[in-house]
């Protein structure tokens, strides 16, 4: 079944089994958040869940249920971590290498890529894991932000062309659930220009998915309807997973 982890305001779509230990929903937290075990908390309505439980313990976690993520650092954390962590800003047609402190704030970064690349700061937008750093004096680290990680640039312009490269074709396998078609496997192909909801209505219009409301992940993220393919980072030969119903995404 798919769950919402809920942190920093937005929120992550990952699959859990029915028998799936709380610790090990930790450990995928990890692998992909980059948030330490020992600083997770997971709690639904309240209820704190337990490492040493699983999900067969909590009947109140079902399909789309929200886990909320409380991250608390750890002193060995503290200790043990480098104040100063190199990070990989990526544009469109380039890429950059800046060392940042854990504790510099988004704002502090857009500076640096200012005046290292000379990128107006009131046009830049950040993007981490497909998750906007849209508050300005939030900390790197409350995104998630650690050693090597890549920090995508987009920037606002009236002429889009200018800065992003031309529109490419993708072609993608849509992975229904088992509940949807008996798991089927669709190959797609689309422009990387294409929005999640361009996607939809192909396969809508095609017949290929009946009429319903439906939810894309791409790497275990929820896909944004208004999104590009590009954006989210899509490549050919990814797998797309679509399951029946709407997730509430709260503030994006």
């Amino acid at each position: 079944m798919i769950v919402v982890i809920v942190a920093w305001a937005h929120e992550f779509a990952i699959e859990v089994g029915s028998k799936e230990p709380v610790l090990e929903i930790k450990r995928n937290i990890e692998q992909n958040l980059g948030v330490p075990i020992a600083s997770q908390t997971l709690s639904v309505s309240g209820w704190e869940l337990v490492d040493g439980l699983d999900m067969e313990d909590y009947p109140i976690v079902t399909e789309g249920t929200k886990i909320d993520l409380i991250i608390k650092p750890t002193l060995e954390s503290l200790l043990n971590q480098p104040s100063k962590i190199q990070i990989t800003v990526k544009f469109s047609s380039r890429q950059i290498n800046i060392e940042v402190d854990r504790t510099e704030t988004v704002r502090s970064l857009k500076e640096k890529i200012h005046i290292i690349d000379g990128t107006p700061i009131k046009r830049m937008l950040l993007y981490f894991c497909g998750i906007e750093l849209d508050e300005d004096f939030r900390n790197l680290s409350e995104y998630g932000i650690r050693e090597f990680s890549e920090i995508i640039v987009f920037l606002k312009t009236m002429n889009r062309l200018r800065d992003d490269p031309p529109s490419r074709k993708l072609s993608v396998i849509v992975q229904t659930s088992s509940s949807l078609l008996n798991a089927a496997t669709i190959p797609v192909e689309l422009k990387d220009s294409s929005t999640v909801n361009d996607l939809r209505e192909l396969l809508l219009s095609n017949k290929i998915l009946p009429h319903e409301d439906y939810l894309f992940i791409h790497k275990q993220r929820i896909m944004r309807d208004n999104c590009s393919l590009r954006w989210h980072g899509v490549e050919s030969g990814d797998f797309l997973y679509v399951f029946k119903g709407t997730v509430s995404r709260g503030e994006y």
